[in-house]
């Protein structure tokens, strides 16, 4: 059974499932011809023609000259036109919100991060319009060219025993998220959990390019879990699979939920304590070149915790490496993974280990935007089938 590939049909399969296969075929190839296209994708050359001749006109392929090798008469190559259409993504978290705009070659062409006095879906949804047509505005195109968009949200999504925890957004309880973010943009919109889509966006243009198999430790508000197997997110029955933030894990002085002594929340209550405001990640970064002793202190006091994290989710998902990242600085970051005492009563400790444990991502604070992005992006570029046998 493969998981991996993917292949057409010249009558049975939808129009819309053809055009996605050619598209990633020619975007994974960088430039192919018809014939070539057509070996790779089970299609034949005439109905591979007529999905070529259809993308030309939507924008979204364009010529790029001819190939000179073989025999006969040399053939036309295609490749993915970048500016044929754009994927917006944005991630909404308590107080900012993250925006950013993608071409079809997984480049971003616009960026933005902005406070967010509140959450509500008023409030959100008139914001992230806005940065919309910022976008729009500052690239010089039309809203017609946007494909498709993606919301990262905070999780957990519907009523849980987790509710009410100081990461969620307020006041969208019984909202269709995804239902009103397509209303609002007018082009169909997937919502996903932070967690999830920072992993996506390691596995489309990070650190995980190569990977399969990994977990990736995301630092929002609190600390999510996006998992990744046979390079397809693991959800959950109700999209709420990596809520690792809400298990007990040991503290210093007796068990503590993890996100309450490894996250953003955390670090920043820890510092308020101390008389010390950090909103941002250039203030974390900031103390921590100047050798803070209060954020010291923290970081001394999240290593045990986060080894036991770490520990779990290597004996129960068997990751290749398991990547953090998010809205915490590099340095930061780097001192987390140099520190943590990882437990060799683990199956990540093997003899045959050829890469490291923990990696850092390479995102940085617009991981979950860019992630939501790229879901749209995959999403126009990947027929929606599981399996073939």
């Amino acid at each position: 059974m493969k998981f991996d590939q993917i292949i057409g049909a010249n009558a049975e399969r939808s129009r819309t499932h053809n055009r996605q296969l050619v598209l990633g075929q020619v975007r994974r190839g960088g430039t192919m011809g018809r014939a070539e296209v057509a070996r790779a994708s089970g299609l034949s050359i005439q109905a591979v023609s007529n999905i070529i001749a259809d993308l030309e006109r939507d924008g979204l392929l364009e010529e790029q000259g001819k190939s000179s090798g073989g025999r006969g008469l040399p053939a036309i190559q295609y490749a993915i036109n970048p500016a044929g259409g754009f994927a917006f993504g944005v991630e909404i978290r308590p107080g900012a919100v993250f925006a950013i705009m993608l071409d079809l070659a997984g480049r971003a062409v616009f960026s933005c991060r902005c406070t967010l006095e509140r959450s509500d879906p008023l409030t959100a949804t008139a914001r992230v319009l806005a940065l919309r047509d910022r976008a729009v505005a500052d690239l010089g195109i039309p809203k017609t060219r946007i494909m498709g968009a993606g919301v990262v949200v905070p999780g957990p999504f519907g009523p849980t025993g987790l509710s009410n925890s100081a990461t969620e957004l307020p006041n969208w309880d019984g909202i269709d998220r995804a239902a009103w973010f397509s209303e609002a943009f007018g082009v169909p919109t997937m919502v996903e959990n932070d967690a999830n889509a920072a992993a996506m966006a390691e596995h489309v243009s990070g650190r995980a390019r190569e990977l399969q198999h990994y977990a990736f430790l995301y630092f929002g508000t609190g600390l999510g879990l996006g998992l990744i197997s046979e390079g397809r997110l693991v959800r959950g029955a109700f999209g709420n699979a990596g809520e690792i933030g809400h298990i007990a894990v040991p503290g210093p002085d007796g068990p503590v939920l993890l996100e309450q002594a490894v996250s953003r929340l955390s670090v920043e209550h820890y510092l308020t304590k101390h008389g010390i405001t950090a909103p941002n990640s250039s203030a974390l970064a900031d103390l921590y070149a100047a050798q803070n002793t209060a954020l010291g202190d923290w970081l001394n006091g999240s290593l045990v915790p986060l080894a036991h994290a770490i520990t779990l989710i290597e004996n129960i998902f068997d990751p290749q490496a398991i990547i953090l990242g998010g809205a915490m600085p590099d340095t930061i970051i780097d001192h987390l993974i140099a520190h943590v005492p990882l437990n060799q009563r683990s199956v990540a400790h093997r003899p045959d280990r050829t890469g490291p444990r923990l990696i850092r991502g390479a995102s940085g604070r617009m991981t979950a935007a860019l992630g939501a992005a790229s879901l749209v992006i995959n999403n126009s570029f990947t027929p929606q089938l599981a399996v073939v046998v």
